[in-house]
């Protein structure tokens, strides 16, 4: 399985959309948890590293520093 590049606060796709129909994400906290926040709604979920690369379908926009 290939690695997914994303960095700290890269809008992500998920597999699923938010239950506000929104399927646009921000990482906002890396680490060993990865914590993703809705565009949409503003809730944000926190995810084991393992499990979000699974459920990340792509990178939409790239954070430049």
């Amino acid at each position: 399985m290939e690695e997914k590049e994303f960095t700290l606060n890269d809008v992500v796709e998920m597999k699923k959309p938010h239950p506000c129909g929104i399927n646009k994400w921000k990482v906002i906290r890396l680490g060993m948890d990865i914590r993703i926040k809705c565009e949409g709604c503003g809730h944000s979920v926190m995810l084991p590293r393992r499990e979000f690369a699974k459920k990340m379908k792509k990178v939409l926009l790239k954070h430049e520093e």
